[in-house]
C-alpha cells in the first residue's frame, strides 16, 4: 500500500444548519444524502452549490451484516470491488453509484469479517471526517 489517497464524491449542497460557528451541511449525491460537520465555511458555500467531497481512507469504517442504530451520519451501501491485503493493513475499494470509496482497515478486521470481493457492505463516515475539497459551481 502506497501513499494514502482521498476518496472523492461529487455532491450538491441541500441544506446548511448553523448555530454560532458550528455548521451541519447536508449534501445529496444522486440518491444518497451525506452530512458534514464544520466549524468554518467558505462564503461561497450555499444551498445548490456543487462540490467535490473528500474523505481519508483511514476514516472510512466498514459494516457487514449489522443491524441497529449507529451514530455515523454517513452510511453508504457499497460493493467491494477489490482488496489489497497486507500483513497488517487491508485496502478495500468499494463502489456505489459512479464513485469509488477506499477504506483502510486492519488485516485482522478483514479476516474476522471475512470480507471478499463482491461483498455488500456499508461504508461508515463520521460527519466530522467528510470535507469539501473544492467548489465545482
Amino acid at each position: 500500500m502506497g501513499i494514502v489517497s482521498m476518496s472523492k464524491i461529487t455532491a450538491q449542497i441541500e441544506d446548511i444548519q448553523s448555530v454560532e460557528n458550528l455548521n451541519i451541511v447536508t449534501f445529496v449525491s444522486n440518491d444518497i444524502k451525506l452530512e458534514m460537520m464544520s466549524l468554518e465555511l467558505n462564503e461561497k458555500i450555499k444551498i445548490g452549490t456543487k462540490v467535490l467531497l473528500s474523505v481519508k481512507p483511514t476514516a472510512v469504517a466498514i459494516g457487514k451484516n449489522f443491524s441497529g442504530e449507529l451514530s455515523y451520519s454517513n452510511q453508504i451501501k457499497c460493493k467491494i470491488s477489490s482488496l489489497e491485503v497486507g500483513e497488517l493493513l487491508c485496502s478495500l475499494q468499494m463502489n456505489f453509484n459512479a464513485f469509488t470509496l477506499e477504506s483502510i482497515i486492519t488485516t485482522a478486521s478483514q479476516k474476522r469479517m471475512n470480507l471478499q470481493v463482491n461483498d455488500e457492505v456499508t461504508a461508515l463516515i463520521k460527519s466530522s471526517e467528510l470535507a469539501i475539497e473544492r467548489i465545482l459551481s
